[in-house]
C-alpha cells in the first residue's frame, strides 16, 4: 500500500513539475496553496515558498468574465512559462481560499513576487493590462 502512495505522489509530483515547466495553468486546491504559496494555518506574516513569482485567479465556471479571462491566463503562462507560475483556484470549491483573498467579486487575481507582500487585481482585463503587471510588478522589468 506504502509503494502505491508513493508512486501516485511521484506521478502527480512529476505531472505537476510537467505543468509547470510547459506553461500550463495549474488548478489549485487548499493543500496545494498551502505546500507550494504559503502556510496560513502555521504563520500570519506572510512568506511566499514559490521558486517563481506566481499569479492566482480566482473564478467561478459561471462567471462570463472569468471565461472572458481564462484564455488570456493561458496565453499568459505559455509566454512566461521559465518566469511565472499561473494558478486557477475555484470559488465555489475552495470556499477557503476565496475567503483568505476576500473574494467578493471575480475575477480576482492574487499577484505574488517573489518578495514583498501579494497585490490583488479585481476584473477583468486585456492581455496587455496583464502583461504589464507580470512584467513591472512580479519581474520588476521595464
Amino acid at each position: 500500500m506504502k509503494k502505491i502512495i508513493a508512486m501516485v505522489a511521484l506521478v502527480f509530483s512529476c505531472m505537476l513539475a510537467y505543468a509547470q515547466t510547459n506553461g500550463e495553468v495549474i488548478v489549485m486546491n487548499k493543500a496545494m496553496f498551502i505546500k507550494d504559496v504559503f502556510d496560513y494555518e502555521k504563520s500570519q506574516d506572510w512568506k511566499y515558498k514559490g521558486n517563481k513569482p506566481a499569479i492566482i485567479d480566482l473564478y467561478a465556471d459561471w462567471c462570463g468574465p472569468c471565461r472572458m479571462v481564462a484564455p488570456i491566463m493561458k496565453e499568459l503562462a505559455k509566454e512566461y512559462a521559465d518566469k511565472i507560475v499561473v494558478y486557477k483556484v475555484n470559488v465555489d470549491k475552495e470556499k477557503e481560499l476565496a475567503a483568505l483573498f476576500n473574494a467578493t467579486s471575480i475575477p480576482l487575481f492574487v499577484f505574488i513576487p517573489m518578495n514583498g507582500e501579494p497585490q490583488l487585481f479585481r476584473g477583468a482585463a486585456d492581455k496587455a493590462t496583464y502583461k504589464k503587471a507580470i512584467d513591472d510588478f512580479l519581474l520588476k522589468t521595464e
